[in-house]
């Protein structure tokens, strides 16, 4: 009888996974702060679903900042308030226990009890390279939130931590937008427990895309496949070159198919209500079971995850009006990422005053010579003579036409 029940489900499943996105507009709402009624998650419980569905992500090849333990990560530094002055209980070298004690306020900065800009081993994790065989980072366990959003709704927040962010190029000036410690994520929703949208983070926005366009990992294809940017760790459904917030490919990441990162394989597991963090009682991996209480209460520091803004007398220092300023203040921590947001999207760009959040139903591929697909492009592909089609394609290609197109889009 069970195994009927499971056949059947997992037909309804893929019926789910094949639907059209006009489908989806008829399932029920996502509710910001569902009752207990409205409910499906309970506290401190994974779901087998969310690491069967759990993005797996290419670094970049030649990254040089890679993911790090938050645990090693803060013995590192001291707290101080954005005016310099030390945080009483934040002085020497910090531990999470003591993090967690911090006052709860946003202007406090983790500052660096050495120079971070001498690359030391702390900064680039050079050795958290993923195993070969199953992906795994040994030392950088990446961070899983689950947000029950009602009516069978559920958000699992993916997190990675990287201890530094090396910002991108501007007019091959650069970089600009470097900053200690670097937060990112991606979002995977589900509706009774399959996987409906993904979303990734990507300098203060990011892209979502229906799940059954993504790419999959051949050797598991229930999970999606996402590309981590050089430097900048910007998330990405594909490979190549990647402008942003800049037309002409002024401004833009990189992402290639580097090495393969399975977070699954070391995570630390929470549940979030809105109010109370709750850690999961089981952790997949049987040798992890119970580390999130070792972690203790790190998720409630609302500060700054690396050091203040460097001031104009620093030498390191550096300002251009298109790139901005070298180094920027740190990030802040997870629970200050929208993880109530209705919408996928975790926030607006400034020049998105229509507050859309569109989700794609096609890939949004890379330019240049590793791109893998064609974006706005295609247009032009029934265009002949040949020499006319690839003029206009290369008017377009990365150009105003297509950053007009992809703003009002997505």
């Amino acid at each position: 009888m069970s195994a009927i029940l499971n056949q059947r489900m997992e037909l309804e499943i893929q019926a789910l996974m094949r639907a059209p996105p006009a489908n989806f507009r008829d399932l029920p709402p996502i509710i910001h702060m569902p009752t207990k009624e409205e409910k499906t998650l309970e506290d401190g419980v994974l779901p087998h679903y969310v690491i069967d569905y759990a993005p797996l992500v290419h670094l970049y090849s030649e990254e040089a900042y890679l993911p790090y333990d938050i645990k090693k990560f803060v013995s590192h530094f001291h707290a101080e308030y954005d005016n310099g002055t030390v945080v009483p209980g934040g002085e020497g070298s910090l531990n999470l226990t003591r993090l967690a004690n911090l006052p709860k306020v946003p202007n406090i900065y983790l500052t660096a009890n050495s120079d971070f800009d001498s690359d030391p081993e702390w900064i680039t994790g050079y050795k958290n390279k993923p195993d070969l065989i199953n992906g795994e980072i040994k030392d950088a366990p990446a961070t899983l939130i689950m947000v029950d959003k009602g009516n069978g709704w559920v958000d699992a927040f993916w997190f990675y931590f990287y201890s530094f962010n090396l910002g991108p190029f501007v007019m091959e000036h650069g970089p600009y937008g470097n900053h200690v410690g670097d937060w990112e994520h991606s979002l995977v929703r589900f509706y009774k427990g399959t996987p409906v949208i993904v979303w990734m983070s990507a300098h203060g926005g990011g892209g979502a895309y229906y799940y059954h366009n993504l790419e999959k990992y051949s050797l598991e294809p229930l999970h999606p496949v996402i590309f981590s940017a050089r430097g900048t760790h910007a998330n990405y459904v594909s490979v190549g070159q990647h402008p942003h917030d800049l037309p002409y490919a002024i401004l833009s990441d990189f992402t290639d198919r580097g090495p393969l990162w399975n977070p699954t394989k070391n995570y630390l597991g929470y549940t979030y209500d809105g109010e109370f963090v709750y850690p999961v009682e089981n952790n997949s991996n049987a040798k992890h079971v119970g580390r999130e209480l070792e972690y203790d209460n790190w998720l409630s520091f609302p500060g700054h995850w690396g050091d203040k803004q460097i001031p104009d007398s620093d030498p390191r220092q550096r300002n251009l009006f298109i790139g901005g300023y070298k180094y920027i203040d740190g990030p802040t921590g997870p629970l200050t990422k929208n993880l109530l947001r209705l919408q996928t999207c975790e926030r607006n760009k400034w020049w998105n005053f229509w507050k859309g959040c569109n989700v794609r139903e096609n890939i949004k591929w890379g330019i240049g010579v590793e791109s893998e697909g064609y974006n706005c492009g295609t247009v032009f592909t029934r265009v002949r003579p040949a020499w006319l089609r690839k003029m206009l394609q290369k008017v377009t290609w990365g150009g105003g036409f297509c950053f007009i197109v992809d703003i009002l889009y997505g």
